[in-house]
Order: C-alpha cells, then structure tokens, then sequence
C-alpha cells in the first residue's frame, strides 16, 4: 500500500500502536494535540509541528516573515488546546544552498513578532540544507488541568470558539492574487473586494493567532484545535471519547466578512467553515449550562456525525478535511 492509499489518520494510528508502552512518567502520549509528561510534580505538554514548502505553504503568496510568524501560531495552539500555557520553543530551519540570507533573517524575524506575542522563549534548534523550505518547531508548556480530545460526555453541548472558515477563503483569495501582501507591515492588495473584507480572511491564513483558553478551559470535558476542518477535527474528538455528534448547521459561526467574500468567489461559505482547515479556533466540549462564551454548534450523543439542517431534518455528514497523502 502506498502512502497515498494510506492516508494520515492510518499512519498515525499505526505509530500509536506500535509506541503503546505505558510509562509512569507519561501521562498523555500520541494521539492528542500535545503529549503530556509529569516532571518534578508538574505536568509539560510537548508538542511538534512542521511546515513544508509546496504542502503548508507557497513562497508565491506568503512572505517569509508570515511563514516564520505562522509557524509559532500553530504550535501554540497545540498547547492551548491541551488547557496550558506554552514556554518553550526549539527552531528547526532547511533551504536550498541558494536561497538569499534575506530571507533567513525575514523568517525568524516572523518567529521573534510571534514569540514576543505569546511570550515564549526561543533556545535552540538546528539549521540544515534541503531541497525546499522546510520548518519545525517544537513546543514547550505547563499545565496544571490537563484537556484531552477524550472527554466528552453524552449530553454536552458542543462549542467552537469563534467563526470558522475564514483561512480556507483568505487561502482561496491568495491564490487567485499569486503574489505575496506584506500585511505585516500594513500593506494592502486589490482583490475585487472591500479592504476589510479581505483582511481579517488572509490575516487568518497568513498570520493566524491562536485561541487562548483561559475562558473556556475550566468549564471544557474535551478540548482541540480546529487545524484540519471541522467535520475531520471533531470526529477524531468524537473518536477518543467514544461518543458521536449532532451539529446544528445554522449555528455554525460565519462571518460577514466570509460571507461577501464567499459570494464574490461563487463558493460555500458552509462547506469552507465545515470542511477548512486552518482557522485555530477551540473545539470544546462542555454542559450546556456551562456560560463559556462561545459559540455552541451541537451536541454530544448518538454514533457518528450528523447534521440538523435548517428544516429540522438529521442526516448524516461526510467527514471532510484536510489529510496528508489523502483528502477526505
């Protein structure tokens, strides 16, 4: 079987079994968004992420100073999902031979803005030369309540912590542009669109900011980051609590941005906010009762993953979203 064949949940399942061996010390292995250790009566979350030129990105539309600024984001909202408070971070760096030391310095000035925002010390890493752009960077945190995608509960509510959608159609409005837009440093582009329409939909997919989860994290049964799609991201929830899911489709959050914007390009802005990937927002479980602050989509209870359309009829959903090797 090819890796194409495979996809990435496969592969991932396969190295979760094959590094099943419990250890005192490990509290949360493969299989969440961070891993968990107890170290000197405290819990650190490390989690792993990398950006691969041609698959996460295109230097045709996205400045290196984004690319490095992004990098950070994503990671941190790795261990944001998991209920902590990210420290640390270790930065690895590849190019070609060939690329200018400009670009260099453009990135891990990115990588300094973004640290400076979350407060996060950088303190190491490794520099190497590769064929393409290829970056990762390793994340540092504490916990002191751990969340998991696993602790969903019948009943509960289902939540997402802001509008959805918004990078899958700032991705889609940078591709149609081709060229890059130095939004870090104010500048602006023509996109047959109103200026603050586009802006909040390609700063969500060049430089997004991570959810924190202070307001929910107290109240949260199970907690993780929208990265790949809703429909995909909850159904891995759905998967570790052993539970399914019923989603509300007119509750799902859509900006009036997304909307316009939508229209503009003649796309769903309901298949981008189910089926995009990439906004970071919080996914959360909680009771209903809970007063989180956030927007609730659904429910918790059943098998599988269904939808009540705007009729009131249930049916079920394709899960759709981003994987390696494979699309689903």
């Amino acid at each position: 079987m090819k890796l194409a064949e495979a996809g990435e949940l496969f592969l991932l399942e396969k190295i979760r079994r094959k590094f099943n061996r419990k250890f005192s010390d490990v509290v949360c292995g493969i299989g969440d968004d961070a891993a968990v250790v107890r170290v000197l009566r405290k819990n650190m979350l490390l989690t792993t992420d990398m950006m691969v030129e041609g698959v996460h990105f295109d230097l045709k539309w996205t400045t290196p100073f984004q690319l490095g600024f992004k990098l950070i984001s994503v990671n941190i909202s790795d261990i944001y999902a998991m209920g902590g408070r990210p420290r640390f971070v270790l930065i690895n760096f590849a190019a070609p031979g060939d690329a200018g030391t400009d670009m260099f310095k453009r990135v891990f000035d990115g990588i300094e803005r973004a640290a400076r925002t979350y407060d996060v010390a950088v303190i190491g890493g490794d520099v190497s030369s590769a064929g393409n752009v290829v970056l990762s960077a390793s994340m540092v945190g504490y916990a002191s309540v751990i969340l998991t995608r696993g602790g969903a509960r019948n009943g509960d509510c289902i939540y997402v912590s802001g509008a959805l959608g918004e990078a899958a159609c700032g991705l889609e409005l940078m591709k149609r542009l081709g060229k890059p837009v130095e939004i870090e440093k104010g500048r602006r582009a023509d996109f047959g669109l109103e200026w603050r329409d586009v802006s909040p939909l390609i700063s969500r997919h060049l430089m997004p900011l991570a959810t924190n989860p202070e307001k929910f994290a107290r109240r949260a049964t199970a907690m993780m980051d929208i990265s790949d799609g809703l429909l995909i991201d909850l159904s891995r929830l759905c998967r570790e609590s052993g539970v399914g899911a019923v989603i509300d489709l007119q509750r799902i959050p859509i900006s009036g941005e997304l909307r316009r914007a939508a229209a503009h390009l003649k796309l769903s802005p309901l298949d981008m906010a189910m089926g995009g990937g990439e906004d970071y927002r919080l996914l959360f479980t909680a009771p209903e009762d809970a007063g989180v602050g956030a927007y609730c989509i659904g429910r918790i209870g059943g098998r599988g993953l269904r939808a009540v359309n705007e009729a009131g009829r249930v049916h079920k959903l394709a899960v759709k979203g981003y994987q390696h090797f494979a699309s689903v």
